[in-house]
């Protein structure tokens, strides 16, 4: 008798050679993949609940290996925050060895308005006095005054447009008041058209002339003239120079007459307009094609007189290397050269062969005003002479010190140790020495609950940390063995320790402010002593359990490497384990689904069979 196999199962052909009765009369002979996996549909047999049963099973080890990895990874992120509070303190520690901290200087000046200073890292500290009898000023080249050309050639201005006059400034349209009545200006009438609608408007009281002799405007009237009101909106009254109180009224008893009259020369030099048309009393002049040039300084600047112009040779003279600043001086009329530089020291005028810049602007034929030289003593020694207010340490002889005279007078500066940053940089690492010690309690912490229970922080029982808040504490704060500086632990800079939980505070904040101001040579030598200065070895220390950029690998760097290699190894492990489980229940679920398919063809053949006999057929 033949039989059928499902994995394991043997099952006896009851009914011969059936294969070739019908196999479709059930839907489950059908064998399709939904029915064949809905478990025990044709055995009865919840096997798909069996091979979940067994997975879970053979899923135990993952279970003890994935705590096992729970309790890595937990010491790992324990080690991971005490390092990173070390590498804090390693930070600090490197910033104290820092000379330029203890180097710092401050300046303070007793009369600001004397001097100023500032000093350079390393300067001798102490009080020394300024005596200053005299700054430095510069050399000025004053031009001749008066230089520009007239309004007008002559006294008749019935054909100057004001637009085109050349005034210090351009002439603005609106309205001006004489004797309280007000008069329309516009920049297209003339001079002359403004002195008959002064007259029209006060019916002939007041009356307006130019003289091209002076070159000024004068108002007449036989009585006082009032000019101006706060509703005018012309500026004509101001650049004809004429004001109620600066040109007050004059009279003339022998006519009887008040008058006005411009307080300047009127005609001023044109900047924007070319060297031709400039209205210079004496006209710029070049060679044939209009090019000439002049040297300041030993400087020479070029120039064409059809197409630059003055405003723009003053840039021009003021870019170069002439070491002197060109303007104008509209009030004065006249060109002003200051020296760049202070100091009584000359400026070098001359006008080159075919021009005539300097003398026609009137600056070569002015008057060289010389500057003063800085004259001054420190702590009452000789006068010291200089051209600049700007006291070197060079000349002062005190190195480092940079000193600027600004008025005369005598005042101290002195020049103290800025501590403040040495002070927040010490402060600094007791404020992370504690967090590092905060860190380490935390993770090796060994607590009682209410319940009894005992709770141990991750890395309780780890050697590497157990005794590391004590050394950490001993390192920072323990009496530096074979130091022989004055100061030698921190308990001599007011600070305190206290063992129960190996933080150190500072009690005593006057102690180690009176150290750093009387005693800073100690404290640079206590913390950076390159034998066995705190800083020293603290850093050995502290290199030692996290590294450093010389490539010094830490110790607990090194474990928490450990660990993470380990959590990996788990990993791989669990991911092993896995893959087996899910191939031994698809193996079993293939068998059970081999089983149930079988059976759904038995089950058929029985059922044809009963229905034959039943029939009489067989």
């Amino acid at each position: 008798m033949s039989s059928l196999s499902i994995g394991s199962l043997t099952t006896p052909n009851l009914f011969g050679d059936l294969t070739t009765l019908p196999t479709t009369t059930s839907s489950a002979a059908s064998g399709s993949s939904t029915d064949l996996a809905i478990s025990g549909l044709e055995s009865g047999l919840d096997w798909q609940s069996l091979v979940s049963e067994i997975e879970e099973a053979d899923r135990a080890p993952e279970t003890v290996l994935q705590n096992q990895q729970t309790t890595i990874q937990g010491q790992n992120t324990a080690l991971g925050t005490i390092i990173s509070a070390l590498q804090a303190v390693q930070k600090d520690v490197t910033a104290l060895q820092q000379d330029s901290l203890y180097d710092t200087c401050s300046t303070s000046v007793g009369d600001s308005s004397v001097l100023s200073a500032t000093a350079d890292n390393g300067t001798a500290t102490g009080t020394y006095t300024f005596d200053i009898g005299q700054v430095a000023s510069a050399s000025v080249q004053n031009g001749a005054t008066n230089i520009s050309g007239p309004l007008s050639s002559t006294d008749d201005v019935s054909n100057l447009v004001l637009a085109n006059a050349n005034f210090s400034q351009p002439v603005t349209a609106g309205t001006i008041t004489v004797n309280g009545q007000q008069i329309s200006i516009t920049t297209s009438e003339t001079l002359q058209n403004v002195f008959d609608a002064i007259s029209t408007a006060t019916n002939g009281a007041v009356t307006g002339s130019y003289s091209s002799g002076t070159d000024t405007i004068t108002l007449s009237s036989a009585s006082p003239i009032t000019l101006g009101s706060t509703t005018d909106t012309s500026n004509f009254l101001q650049v004809a120079q004429l004001y109620n109180e600066t040109t007050a009224n004059s009279y003339d008893s022998n006519t009887d007459t008040y008058t006005l009259t411009s307080a300047n020369k009127l005609g001023s030099v044109q900047l924007e307009a070319t060297l031709a048309n400039a209205n210079l009393a004496t006209p710029i002049t070049g060679d044939s094609n209009g090019n000439g040039s002049f040297t300041i300084n030993g400087v020479t600047i070029n120039y064409n007189v059809n197409t630059d112009t003055i405003g723009g040779l003053l840039n021009e003279i003021n870019s170069s290397g002439a070491g002197v600043t060109a303007s104008y001086d509209s009030i004065n009329n006249q060109f002003v050269l200051t020296n760049a530089s202070t100091g009584d020291l000359g400026i070098s005028l001359q006008d080159n062969t075919g021009g005539n810049f300097l003398a026609a602007t009137g600056i070569s034929g002015g008057e060289l005003v010389p500057g003063d030289n800085l004259e001054y003593s420190v702590d009452g020694g000789g006068q010291i002479i200089s051209y600049s207010n700007t006291i070197s340490d060079s000349s002062s002889g005190i190195t480092g010190l940079s000193v600027t005279a600004l008025n005369k007078g005598t005042t101290t500066v002195q020049v103290s140790a800025d501590t403040s940053n040495l002070s927040s940089a010490i402060t600094q690492l007791i404020t992370d020495y504690n967090s590092a010690q905060s860190a380490i309690s935390t993770e090796t912490a060994i607590t009682n609950s209410s319940t009894s229970s005992i709770t141990a922080g991750p890395l309780a029982d780890d050697p590497n940390v157990m005794n590391l808040g004590s050394q950490l504490r001993e390192a920072v704060f323990g009496e530096i063995a074979g130091f022989s500086g004055s100061i030698n632990q921190l308990s001599q800079l007011g600070f305190t320790t206290d063992g129960n939980d190996n933080t150190i505070t500072q009690s005593d904040p006057t102690t180690l402010s009176n150290a750093l101001s009387t005693n800073l040579s100690a404290v640079q030598d206590f913390f950076t002593n390159s034998t066995n200065g705190l800083t020293t070895s603290l850093s050995n220390f502290v290199a030692n359990l996290v590294g450093n950029s010389t490539g010094t690998t830490g110790s607990l760097v090194s474990e928490q490497s450990n660990l993470t290699q380990q959590s990996t190894n788990i990993t791989n492990q669990i991911n092993t384990i896995e893959q087996s489980v899910l191939a031994q229940g698809a193996e079993l679920t293939t068998q059970f689904e081999a089983m149930e398919s079988t059976m759904a063809q038995i089950n058929s053949q029985e059922s044809y069979l009963s229905q034959a006999i039943t029939a009489g057929t067989i």
